[in-house]
């Protein structure tokens, strides 16, 4: 094979359709936009255009509201924790870090933070540091002989 013989497979690339070129083209004249109006027209933003009533978008009420600069934790569950202590894949003799879930595959990313929720048995004698945790899972860890340790999460560098 030689450089000059190269080619792409049969279908992998399809010709642009050369459109207002004639009308031998079967695209010739009006270019497939109809007669007249204003979408035959160049230079047309319609989306949300109702003709000059009030658009649908504009007349509902506004509600609710998005912080900005929310903080955004890892949700994990108590259960799920037992679960991965129970499957060897957390050491319950040493702490529980967030860095220790993230390796064990637990939680994918840190983001702001882990958060431990109370959802599922709980049995492990371990001790959690994490950033947050809901005070029912703070108390099923207690309940369990472990310790849930919430340290305040570091504020990103300015």
């Amino acid at each position: 094979m030689k450089l000059h013989e190269l080619r792409d497979n049969e279908g992998a690339a399809k010709k642009a359709k050369r459109i207002g070129r004639g009308p031998g083209s079967g695209k010739g004249k009006t270019a497939g936009r109809g007669i007249k109006g204003q979408k035959s027209r160049s230079g047309v933003a319609i989306k949300g255009y109702e003709g000059g009533q009030m658009p649908l978008y504009q007349r509902l009420p506004k509600r609710g509201f998005n912080k900005p600069n929310r903080k955004q934790f890892a949700v994990v569950n108590l259960g799920l924790i037992q679960k991965f202590i129970e499957a060897g894949k957390l050491d319950a003799k040493a702490a529980i870090t967030e860095d220790a879930l993230l390796a064990s595959g637990l939680v994918r990313r840190k983001l702001d933070g882990v958060r431990v929720l109370a959802k599922g048995e709980f049995t492990a004698k371990a001790s959690i540091e994490v950033t947050g945790a809901s005070k029912a899972a703070v108390e099923a860890v207690e309940k369990a002989g472990g310790k849930l340790t919430v340290a305040k999460a570091e504020a990103p560098a300015e």
